[in-house]
């Protein structure tokens, strides 16, 4: 993997000094790791999913599983993802403290964290009827409402220990980085998707012609949620001898709780973790509409897969540099270049973003039937998919650019106004959820998250624009307004080239369906770069520049 993905890249595009390496590995370096183990990660998310969509379709141990995981997937990304709270906290504290209190201090978290986190495990499993009822009323109203309910309470108790997993996962991933190990907490997902794709496996070619649907649906729905916590095990035992070889702890048991360090863990940790579950609570909301409509949770899951593995690519490219940079130009005397950056910023979102959406709108049913169309997940099933992925394209650039302004109040030291939008949004989601899925059905719960995107885009607008002495919208909004209008048009070409393929080829068969993604992609793609370039856009021809000079290595 290249360094395309690095600090590096992106502080030569934009003409920005490279920061002084703080450990061994320089900054630039620390991201091209990161960036090439989530590629990989992704890559095998997306082989997981290809094969839950094969085995099962959008049938009811997919839609069970969907609404099993919420609170199991809320607690791994919670609390055991990269730059989740567990992760920042323990970063923060233990790059201020010497080598030799860190082993202590990350056994007395452990011994903490594991104690606590075992009594949500019991409580999890004691509950796990009414937790489901809570996430998924809708169930019950219908008999394969309740099929899914059933396989979905007992999913639900299998992976109940994934809450004590999470924060064992997460106080390794920052105990690994502080220690300036980045590749294999960035690629240990990679494993929780190994174990499903195995499970799989064996339940597809051992055990599929042995037994009749229901069967089938609910030992498939059990293979699942037992490879899933099977993953969780893994990604955390890969992390354990290299924690144990940079001499940062043992799992071993310390109950010296009113140490220094674990209360400045602690103090956080307990914030962090409130504010980064007002954005799963969202997630929550969807699931509760979606559960009044069946097989909307597996077209959920399924769609935003597709959106979600380039959207977190092109994510880390330009939030993993953008933050650094942003705080070096937090004080007032360097808000000019501040502007300039944030700017550069949005920018960057809008070329990459706006053309990727148009394409991927103009070409959703081929792009669905490409990755997902095999064994069960049949045309139909691509029909459902296919609305969901044309909503969640609707919104990738607002998604990804409010994400650069959250990154800019963080850079000026401002958490809180980015809370308190996220607290109102919670009201918002579930609101404009209520309005669209009637007239949308599961579409409208994507549209609902892209109307708050909207919003919240707006409104850190709004504020920055009072918190650093006015915005030049003119000189922001013009080019986005351009470079929207041109992936329109960029969306319709793809969109005419790919009809007129589909009736000279047809639309049947793998190879058709290629041909027409590579030429009317490119056909899109090629038109969008013609256009943008004569807007003498700075950021176009510095990206092109740099691409073109990669590439001709």
């Amino acid at each position: 993997m290249g360094k395309c993905c690095s600090t590096e890249t992106f502080c030569k595009l934009f003409s920005v000094p490279v920061s002084e390496p703080k450990s061994s590995r320089s900054f630039a370096g620390i991201a091209g790791i990161v960036a090439a183990a989530t590629l990989l990660s992704k890559v095998f998310g997306l082989l997981r999913q290809q094969a839950i969509a094969a085995v099962f379709g959008v049938g009811v141990a997919a839609d069970a599983y969907n609404y099993a995981y919420v609170i199991p997937g809320f607690l791994l990304i919670l609390l055991g993802g990269i730059n989740g709270p567990f992760h920042s906290a323990i970063v923060s504290v233990l790059s201020k403290r010497r080598h030799e209190e860190a082993a202590p201090l990350i056994e007395t978290i452990t011994t903490l964290v594991v104690g606590v986190l075992l009594l949500v495990t019991v409580g999890l499993i004691l509950f796990a009827d009414p937790l489901i009822d809570l996430v998924a009323p809708g169930l019950g109203r219908t008999a394969i409402g309740q099929e899914t309910r059933l396989i979905a309470i007992q999913q639900f108790r299998i992976m109940a220990p994934m809450a004590v997993l999470a924060g064992l996962i997460g106080i390794g991933f920052g105990t690994l980085n502080a220690a300036d190990h980045y590749w294999l907490p960035s690629v240990s997902p990679l494993f929780s998707s190994l174990t499903v794709l195995i499970g799989l496996g064996i339940l597809a070619f051992q055990l599929g012609d042995q037994i009749t649907a229901p069967e089938y649906a609910l030992l498939g729905g059990l293979v699942l949620a037992w490879s899933t916590v099977a993953g969780a095990v893994l990604q955390w035992l890969v992390q354990l001898p290299a924690q144990w070889k940079t001499g940062l702890g043992r799992f071993r048991l310390r109950f010296n709780f009113q140490q220094p360090g674990v209360r400045d863990v602690l103090r956080i940790m307990t914030p962090a973790t409130f504010s980064s579950g007002m954005l799963q609570i969202n997630v929550y909301t969807d699931l509760f509409f979606a559960s009044f409509i069946p097989q909307a949770a597996a077209a959920l899951g399924y769609a935003n897969l597709l959106v979600q593995t380039p959207l977190g690519i092109i994510s880390n490219v330009i939030l993993v540099p953008l933050l650094p940079i942003l705080s070096r130009l937090a004080d007032p005397a360097n808000w000019t270049d501040l502007k300039q950056r944030i700017r550069q910023g949005l920018l960057l979102t809008a070329l990459t973003m706006l053309p990727l959406s148009a394409l991927i709108i103009a070409l959703a049913f081929p792009i669905v039937r490409v990755v997902y169309e095999r064994f069960a997940f049949d045309q139909q099933a691509s029909l459902i998919v296919t609305q969901v992925l044309i909503a969640y394209a609707v919104g990738m650039f607002f998604y990804l650019g409010r994400d650069v302004l959250v990154r800019v109040f963080y850079a000026l030291g401002d958490g809180e106004t980015p809370f308190r939008i996220s607290i109102a949004n919670i009201f918002l989601n579930a609101l404009l959820d209520f309005l669209l899925i009637r007239p949308f059905g599961a579409a409208g719960l994507v549209l609902a998250t892209v109307g708050v995107n909207i919003v919240s885009m707006i409104w850190l607008l709004l504020v920055l624009d009072r918190k650093i002495a006015g915005l030049p919208w003119r000189d922001w909004s013009r080019p986005i307004a351009q470079l929207t209008a041109i992936s329109a048009c960029a969306g319709g070409v793809s969109w005419l080239t790919r009809w007129g393929l589909e009736l000279g080829l047809g639309t049947e068969g793998l190879l058709p369906q290629l041909t027409q993604l590579a030429v009317a992609g490119a056909a899109g793609l090629g038109v969008f770069v013609l256009l943008a370039m004569r807007l003498g856009l700075p950021e176009m021809d510095q990206l092109i520049d740099r691409l073109r000079q990669r590439f001709s290595r």
